[in-house]
C-alpha cells in the first residue's frame, strides 16, 4: 500500500511538472508542444472556458477513440485515464494561473522559457512513466494505434503531432485569420516545433539523473 501511495505521488508530481511545462510554454508566446495546441487554441476562441478544461475534454475524447479502437480489449484498468485527465487539466490551469504576472519582454526570454519547457517537460515525463500509476491518454492513444495497427509508435508520433499541430492551425486560421494563434497569443511557431523535436533528445541527458533520484525512494 506504502509503496502504492509514493508511486501516486511521484506520478503527480510528474503530472504537476509537466504541466507547469505547459504553461511555461504559453507564457513564452513562442509556441507550444503539439498535444497542448488544440487546447490552447480552443482557448483563444472560447476565453470562458480554460486550458485545463479543454485538455480533460481533449483526453476524455483520446479514451473514447481507444474504446473505438480495442472493443473488447479495452481493460477496465484503463479508465485510470480519466481522472488522470481531471487532474492533468486542472494542474495546468494551476501553473498558468501560478505564472499569471510573469512579462515576457524580449525574443531571448522566450526563447529562454522554451528551453526551460523542454527541460521540465523531460523530467516530468520521465517521473510520470517511471512512477506507473498515473496514465495520460495522449501517450497511451498512441501505444493503442501502434499494436492494433502494427504500425512503428515513432512514426505515429510524428504523424499524431502533424496531424494535432495541423488542425489547431486551420482552426486558428478559420477563427482569426491566422494560423499561429489569434494573432496576438501565439500557439503554434518555432517553438512548436522545438518542443516537438528536442523534448525526447532532452530525455537521453535528463533520465540517467532522475533515475539516480527515483532509486535513492526506492522507486
Amino acid at each position: 500500500m506504502k509503496d502504492l501511495i509514493k508511486r501516486y505521488i511521484v506520478a503527480t508530481v510528474g503530472l504537476f511538472i509537466i504541466a507547469f511545462g505547459v504553461a511555461l510554454s504559453l507564457k513564452s508566446n513562442l509556441g507550444t508542444a503539439p498535444v497542448s495546441c488544440p487546447p490552447a487554441v480552443l482557448n483563444l476562441k472560447f476565453t470562458t472556458i480554460s486550458v485545463g478544461t479543454f485538455t480533460w475534454m481533449m483526453h476524455l475524447v483520446f479514451i473514447i477513440c481507444q474504446i473505438i479502437l480495442l472493443g473488447r480489449k479495452f481493460k477496465l484498468s484503463f479508465l485510470m485515464q480519466i481522472p488522470a485527465a481531471f487532474v492533468f487539466g486542472y494542474l495546468c490551469d494551476a501553473c498558468i494561473w501560478i505564472l499569471r504576472d510573469v512579462q515576457v519582454t524580449s525574443y531571448a526570454m522566450q526563447m529562454v522559457f522554451c528551453i526551460l519547457t523542454v527541460i521540465v517537460t523531460a523530467v516530468g515525463v520521465k517521473l510520470e512513466i517511471a512512477a506507473n500509476a498515473w496514465m495520460l491518454a495522449g501517450e497511451k492513444t498512441l501505444v493503442v494505434i501502434s499494436d492494433v495497427t502494427g504500425w512503428k509508435f515513432s512514426n505515429i508520433k510524428v504523424a499524431f503531432d502533424i496531424y494535432l499541430v495541423v488542425i489547431s492551425a486551420l482552426f486558428a486560421q478559420l477563427a482569426f485569420g491566422v494560423f499561429s494563434g489569434d494573432g496576438v497569443h501565439i500557439v503554434i511557431r518555432e517553438g512548436t516545433l522545438i518542443l516537438a523535436v528536442f523534448t525526447g533528445l532532452c530525455m537521453k541527458v535528463t533520465d540517467p539523473v532522475m533515475e539516480k533520484l527515483l532509486k535513492k525512494i526506492n522507486l
